[in-house]
């Protein structure tokens, strides 16, 4: 390459780079509040006070997400399944409620970074034998959500490793289960899991079984600028450690440094799928 393909190869690129950023900034500066969805019923991410209103970790997510962006932010509760046709429609600028990013997903969707995995975990009763790995589930009974991703791991898995299971109506009566002695684990998302332990004292949580997933802001394929706004903010709010503050908050543990809510991306997105950009992208982070 010649000298001067070189400079005019560096101007592209620097030219790139400034549109990009001046997007970025267009959108976390524009005077119209953010307008996202969750769904309201998955404690302890997203759920309803009982003086009205919503509270949970995904809702101090966005909240501070917003700050950061210098805008208000407009959540509504609603169903899990009209959260992506309200993005396309742009009746949301993102989904805020946690969405599991998959192959699948990455080709509809642009997202962000991860924020958090999502792994399964077994919760037990206080003071029973701990599970140390999927061989100990031999002859027990596992309790999981009705129509949960958990349910399909139990009956695609109970063959293999000797289990039965249960199925209730909703997660709190899984736990019940085990905590009555009619189950000897419940099934659930690490996230969902803390929670009810930190909730029930009669219960704890046990092995987890980790699935490299992770849990993501979701975009239209077309806002680019969107995601990178939200994206830079997302990457310092990770640096602050406020990512991790709001997992011990609502969790009730304190994620470990290679865990997705302290980890920052090289670049935007989640590496190896569709919507992923390598190219580095360095957080300007303003003090808080």
């Amino acid at each position: 390459m010649t000298r001067q393909h070189l400079a005019i190869s560096r101007l592209v690129t620097l030219s790139l780079t400034c549109a990009a950023l001046f997007s970025g900034a267009a959108w976390s500066q524009t005077a119209a509040p953010l307008r996202t969805g969750v769904d309201a019923t998955f404690a302890p991410h997203a759920m309803v006070k009982l003086d009205g209103g919503l509270q949970g970790f995904n809702i101090d997510l966005g909240e501070e997400l917003a700050k950061r962006l210098g805008r208000k932010i407009v959540i509504e509760g609603t169903e899990f399944s009209g959260l992506v046709p309200g993005l396309n429609a742009k009746k949301y600028d993102f989904i805020l409620a946690p969405v599991t990013v998959t192959p699948e997903r990455a080709k509809a969707m642009l997202f962000s970074e991860g924020y958090l995995d999502t792994d399964y975990t077994f919760v037990i009763k206080k003071g029973a034998a701990p599970i140390k790995d999927l061989q100990d589930l031999k002859g027990k009974t596992i309790a999981v959500n009705k129509g949960s991703a958990y349910e399909s791991w139990t009956r695609d898995n109970m063959a293999k490793y000797g289990f039965k299971y249960d199925v209730y109506g909703n997660n709190a009566d899984a736990v019940q289960a085990v905590q009555s002695g009619r189950a000897d684990a419940n099934l659930a998302g690490n996230t969902v899991a803390a929670w009810a332990a930190k909730q029930n004292p009669a219960v704890q949580t046990t092995y987890t079984d980790k699935t490299g997933l992770v849990w993501a802001l979701a975009f239209r394929l077309d806002d680019k600028a969107g995601r990178e706004a939200a994206g830079n903010a997302l990457k310092c709010m990770k640096l602050d450690g406020t990512v991790g503050k709001l997992a011990n908050k609502w969790f009730g543990f304190t994620p470990a440094a290679d865990a997705a809510a302290m980890k920052t991306a090289v670049g935007q997105g989640v590496e190896g799928l569709d919507g992923y950009d390598a190219s580095p992208a360095k957080p300007v982070c303003a003090k808080v």
